[in-house]
């Protein structure tokens, strides 16, 4: 297996210079040769399945089902999707015709924003970091890569994988912990997307991250996470409830930044709720003595600093546990844990959980959920289960997100043409498929102006009087009809009002008809 080697501090500004010279080449430009490396990088991962399977599992003790369905299909499949789409998003695009600009031949096109760098974290080392690369590929950039230093194994690999299958002047990988990053910061780059696995000091370092772009006036994309709430609905599907939100969780041992993050269920409900979840969590692990603890059926904590402050707050938690509790600092293993009377002011809700602990919050009402989560940071998903399209709309409606997902969790961030990305605390700027090749895309706008123009638009020209001043008028829109109020507020119309005016038209239509027949 690979040895992971931290960059030398000294080379990274030269690795910088190398892949500028290698955008600055032009090879880029060539939609062919984008499609090449984006195949590479599909083969590099196909070819190396076993192997990634064998870095993500000492890393991460993840088993083999988490390891494809979760980080080496989906990559593979980001990176198909760049392919497939790239001829079609690179290619110039006309506005909307408008009679005014349309003779000038506006035209928007498709261009590379440079040389970018790519932060990403250790919970999904391939898809976080393979993923936007092949959207920076399919924009036709360069791209410098910063993988976790948490996941030593699997950024290892990448490294001699990336070496070897893409080539060096479009591609680097520079590896290390606060030095090495901090060097890189300190470099001018065209894009930064940072994607955090820090849920204690993510916000902190997404500032850093920030500050440092804003330097050089460097475009940013952030995607941070938070505590993702999730509301249920008395009368959901419970079995289908209970399978989707424990999954959400105990995959990759609760460390997803769009993971459950906490319950909000009607106190009334609480207790069944639980129920539901522990008959889910034996379903999940059938070995009584074992449980999540058996081989092969659930991750760990990344390193025993996350294991100890996950630890931690279960340990200050004043809430009662359902099920679960276990803890093995040495084997970095915390088993599924559910925590039912959690209040508001409990260490499990003082920060982004990212582990395997899923506190339930007993409230009131759907109106109290919804001010819960109102008075907190907007969360990177927000999850509702519920058959109910009234309750459902409400969550919708009166909330903010970055997702806001119906009876199912964590998938969502893999389903083609959604974007991905956070809003305010939870980050900003979207990724994946098309978000991805927008992302490291600038959209340059372009005309080219026939000589005729002038004799339209000659008035523009000095010097100035009151009949060009005049003219200028031609070229304004037309206008809507001016306002007598403001619109009456939603559902105040009387139902019978629409089907009286319905009533009244089919009425004097059939009186037009009458006449007619009689006129004839």
């Amino acid at each position: 297996m690979s040895e992971l080697v931290y960059t030398s501090v000294g080379d990274i500004e030269g690795i910088r210079d190398e892949l500028r010279a290698g955008f600055a080449s032009g090879k880029l430009k060539s939609i062919a040769y984008r499609k090449y490396q984006l195949t590479q990088l599909i083969y590099m991962l196909k070819d190396n399945i076993t192997r990634f399977e064998e870095s993500l599992n000492k890393d991460l003790g993840r088993p083999v089902l988490e390891c494809r369905m979760l980080e080496i299909v989906p990559t593979i499949g980001e990176a198909a999707t760049q392919l497939a789409g790239v001829d079609k998003w690179s290619k110039p695009t006309k506005p909307p015709f408008n009679l005014n600009f349309s003779p000038m031949r506006p035209l928007i096109r498709k261009e590379a924003k440079g040389t970018v760098l790519i932060i990403s974290p250790f919970n999904y080392p391939l898809w976080l970091t393979l993923g936007p690369l092949a959207g920076a590929i399919a924009a036709g950039n360069t791209a410098c890569l910063k993988p976790s230093e948490s996941t030593p194994a699997t950024s290892a690999l990448m490294t001699e994988l990336l070496e070897k299958y893409l080539d060096k002047d479009v591609v680097r990988v520079v590896n290390g912990a606060i030095p090495e990053t901090t060097k890189l910061l300190e470099l001018q780059w065209d894009h930064s997307a940072y994607c955090h696995s820090m849920p204690s000091g993510g916000g902190r370092v997404a500032k850093v991250v920030a500050t440092a772009a804003a330097r050089y006036l460097t475009p940013i994309t952030l995607e941070l996470g938070g505590k993702s709430p999730v509301i249920i609905d008395p009368s959901c599907d419970l079995k289908m409830a209970a399978k989707r939100i424990l999954w959400g969780k105990v995959v990759n041992a609760g460390q997803t930044c769009v993971a459950p993050d906490y319950i909000l269920v009607p106190k009334d409900f609480q207790d069944k709720f639980c129920e539901a979840l522990k008959e889910t969590y034996e379903e999940f692990y059938p070995d009584a003595d074992q449980r999540s603890a058996a081989p092969g059926s659930y991750s760990r904590i990344v390193t025993p600093q996350a294991t100890a402050r996950i630890a931690g707050l279960l340990e200050k938690t004043k809430g009662t546990i359902v099920f679960g509790g276990q803890v093995d600092k040495e084997n970095k293993y915390i088993a599924p844990t559910l925590v039912k009377d959690v209040a508001a002011d409990d260490s499990l809700m003082s920060e982004e959980i990212f582990g395997p602990l899923l506190p339930v919050v007993p409230v009131e009402n759907l109106d109290a959920a919804i001010k819960f989560v109102n008075e907190r940071d907007h969360p990177l998903a927000l999850y509702v289960f519920s058959q109910d399209k009234k309750f459902k709309s409400q969550v919708y409606n009166r909330t903010q997100s970055g997702a806001v997902v119906a009876n199912e969790t964590v998938i969502h961030p893999g389903a083609e043409g959604l974007p991905f990305g956070g809003v305010g605390p939870s980050g900003y700027g979207n990724h994946t498929g098309k978000f991805s090749f927008d992302m490291f895309t600038h959209f340059r706008a372009s005309m080219d102006s026939p000589g005729w123009i002038d004799i339209i638009l000659k008035f523009r020209f000095p010097p100035y009087n009151t009949s060009k001043a005049d003219a200028t008028l031609r070229l304004m829109s037309s206008l809507p009809a001016r306002p007598t109020g403001p619109p009456a507020a939603a559902g105040t119309t009387k139902w019978w009002g629409k089907w009286f005016i319905l009533a009244l038209a089919v009425a004097v239509a059939g009186g037009l008809t009458s006449r007619l027949k009689m006129s004839s």
